[in-house]
């Protein structure tokens, strides 16, 4: 049983930078997920630590930027120039499968316990 534990986040200015960190074992597929309120959770970032592979939604690309760090063994996400539509909750994902970005929340069996992100205009 994968234990996924967040830290960080928090309230910041738009244009603003924050780190979430998750830490967490190293597992085949890695993700960040979000859900603001009245919406569906969302695929913001994901990797594939073996191999170095990540994936981005459109919205977030060239803005935030998804790392795991072996030595510290944290599932990181570096999120610069926000906006206030980023505000959400941020969820950690993990799973031992393939593909698991492809399967959207499904594709995930672990999770952290969320951390809220707010992103004031």
């Amino acid at each position: 049983q994968m234990q996924l534990k967040q830290s960080g986040g928090g309230s910041v200015q738009a244009g603003g930078s924050l780190r979430l960190s998750c830490t967490s074992s190293k597992s085949s597929c890695m993700a960040w997920f979000r859900q603001a309120p009245g919406k569906e959770r969302e695929g913001v970032a994901g990797i594939y630590p073996w191999t170095g592979d990540t994936n981005y939604a459109d919205s977030v690309k060239g803005r935030f930027t998804i790392s795991y760090d072996n030595a510290k063994k944290t599932l990181d996400l570096e999120m610069n120039s926000l906006k206030p539509e980023d505000t959400a909750v941020y969820y950690c994902a993990a799973d031992s499968g393939a593909d698991c970005w492809d399967h959207g929340t499904r594709g995930f069996a672990y999770w952290g316990q969320g951390t809220q992100v707010t992103v004031s205009s």
